[in-house]
């Protein structure tokens, strides 16, 4: 069962002040978050956890996760220097872009941020961009083909197609750029790969990381490179329907642990840091979209329309991804009633739940859409004129924040040429 971590009693005073929509994010629950990571890593010397900025691009959040030790993780300028001015420099930025503008390399290599080249050919166009190639530089590595993990002890299996993936370079083409790059400067290296999106299963990451370690043994052996860091990325999910299990950091934690000291200390690498990427897991469950029944319809199916739409939550227009609904005032009520819940756009898509076993609702209703707190609010558009909402902060102390206004029709008329 998913239990918001607002009252329906705060949602209502809060709307007295912030009328729905809008998102809303526990900020002790991604200190806690970010403080569990952080302790199941703790073994490996170095580590850090860089933020996806994409997953959730709100200053306040990330001024937060920096409080809590973590970086940022940066593919593109505006999130480049949106991390500038939440106070991230240096190798506190991983840069890790594709089909990169010559601009975007021009500010990371000006903060001193990571860069993480995705394709072979990146190599040139950096040096013809910025004049040279930085001391310290990583490189992304796609494996081709599928993976696949096999049953887990959870029961899911997992599963994910890198081989029709845009992002990364080929084996060949990886050893290649580490002699080139060597070539042209470059003295400390890292490497990064991501294979699978969301898992739920504690075995992906120690996965992962085994083809990680043992590449980078290989690469060692052959380009004598000083391999400084391993960027494990993403992917390590959560719990979008209530039936599925938590995946637990520290048992993963601890399987990386298992995989480093089988794979890396013998090799003479144990001196290797670690990096993570998990924006999903730091912020989905932290964050919900709180919206109102405002209509309901009976025609062949049975509807209930809400103040929120697509343009606030795409991932289930898009993905037909699942988001647990709560109605507020009702958790403990029979869900006996089948609905459809549905946005204001002009798309048969615009759905957050088909067919989805809910308590009664009636207009007036507030409803919490769980797990949006990464790549909730930061996926909006304004398609049918759709404005986007506020994004709002429970403080630690019970009190709530306004991070980010709601957009108004002067914001949506700002850029036009008339």
């Amino acid at each position: 069962m998913k239990t918001p971590f607002v009252t329906r009693d705060q949602l209502e005073a809060i709307c007295q002040t912030y009328p729905t929509p809008f998102h809303i994010y526990d900020e002790a629950g991604i200190r806690a978050t970010a403080r569990a990571v952080n302790k199941a890593f703790a073994w490996n010397e170095g580590f850090r956890e860089y933020f996806a900025v994409k997953a959730t691009p709100t200053p306040q959040i990330l001024k937060i996760l920096r409080e809590e030790g973590c970086g940022v993780d940066c593919s593109s300028l505006t999130e480049l220097m949106m991390s500038e001015r939440c106070g991230f420099q240096g190798e506190e930025i991983m840069f890790s872009s594709n089909e990169t503008p010559a601009e975007e390399f021009v500010k990371a290599n000006e903060l001193g941020a990571i860069i993480n080249l995705d394709d072979f050919t990146h190599i040139d166009f950096l040096k013809d961009t910025i004049g040279y190639i930085p001391e310290t530089i990583s490189c992304r590595y796609n494996p081709g083909g599928v993976f696949q993990l096999g049953e887990s002890k959870e029961g899911f299996q997992v599963m994910d197609n890198p081989g029709d993936a845009k992002y990364g370079m080929t084996k060949p083409q990886l050893f290649e750029a580490f002699r080139k790059l060597q070539g042209m400067g470059a003295k400390h290296f890292g490497i990064h790969a991501f294979l699978a999106s969301n898992t739920i299963s504690n075995d992906y990451y120690p996965a992962l990381a085994g083809q990680l370690f043992q590449l980078a043994v290989e690469l060692k052996e052959a380009t004598g490179a000083d391999i400084r860091f391993i960027n494990l990325s993403g992917g390590v999910g959560v719990p979008y329907r209530p039936e599925h299990p938590a995946n637990d950091i520290a048992v993963i934690g601890e399987g990386v642990h298992k995989k480093f000291d089988e794979i890396l200390v013998p090799a003479g690498m144990g001196s290797v840091r670690l990096c993570t990427e998990m924006g999903r897991f730091m912020l989905s469950p932290n964050g919900h979209l709180v919206t109102r029944a405002i209509h309901e319809k009976h025609t062949y199916k049975e509807y209930i329309g809400v103040d929120a739409c697509a343009a606030n939550l795409m991932r289930p227009a898009i993905y037909g991804a699942y988001h647990h609904i709560t109605v507020m005032g009702k958790e403990n009520a029979p869900c006996d009633h089948k609905y459809d819940v549905v946005g204001s756009l002009c798309e048969n898509n615009d759905k957050f739940a088909v067919d989805r076993m809910l308590p009664k609702i009636d207009r007036g209703d507030l409803l919490v859409i769980h797990d949006t707190g990464a790549h909730g609010f930061s996926m909006g558009y304004n398609y049918n004129g759709r404005l986007r909402s506020a994004e709002l902060l429970l403080q630690e102390d019970g009190s709530v924040r306004m991070m980010r206004r709601a957009e108004t029709p002067e914001d949506y008329f700002a850029t036009l040429v008339w």
